[in-house]
């Protein structure tokens, strides 16, 4: 049976779950970052923008926000494992103090590029925040610096992810059957 959109996914993690880790990993970042000069937070589009808007509000130290887009998946559920930058960011990163904020990480090859391709521009510093992390479908070793949950094998949508551009709004991290 295909998913639509009035199917409710089973919620795997709460609005409020959700809220309280952002907060923490955004003391936690506060922390790390002060007396530094602007932090650059890069979210990775399409999945972050939720995240990234919700971490930038509550952090307490200068920040600017920048967006950069990649893909390894063409269609469906499987990565291919090759990545593709679709955008880049507006400004150089060389000196700035990077933050990428990924949603998630499951393979590892979206972020393992991403890293390659940053630190080739010089930046004073790069680290990564990635609010959900599979670690059973990791194939390539990757940095999290700051990790919002570990979650099971399963497709996830909501609070800006999705299956086929559904979901994306959801308050909530859902699973899904594809």
């Amino acid at each position: 049976m295909p998913i639509n959109d009035f199917h409710q996914p089973e919620v795997l993690l709460s609005k409020e779950m959700i809220h309280d880790r952002v907060l923490e990993l955004a003391r936690q970042i506060s922390r790390a970052y002060d007396g530094v000069e602007p932090v650059y937070l890069l979210g990775v589009l399409r999945g972050s923008f939720i995240f990234i808007a919700d971490l930038a509000r509550e952090l307490t130290v200068p920040r600017s926000v920048d967006f950069i887009a990649l893909s390894s998946y063409e269609t469906g559920t499987t990565s291919s494992g090759a990545v593709r930058l679709m955008l880049d960011v507006r400004t150089p990163l060389r000196g700035k103090h990077v933050l990428i904020v990924e949603d998630i990480v499951d393979t590892g090859y979206t972020l393992d590029y991403l890293l390659k391709t940053l630190r080739a521009r010089e930046p004073a510093s790069i680290k990564t925040c990635v609010l959900l992390q599979k670690p059973d479908r990791l194939q390539v070793p990757t940095t999290i610096d700051y990790l919002g949950f570990t979650i099971p094998d399963k497709w996830v949508v909501g609070y800006g992810l999705d299956y086929e551009d559904k979901f994306r709004a959801l308050p909530y991290i859902g699973t899904v059957e594809p």
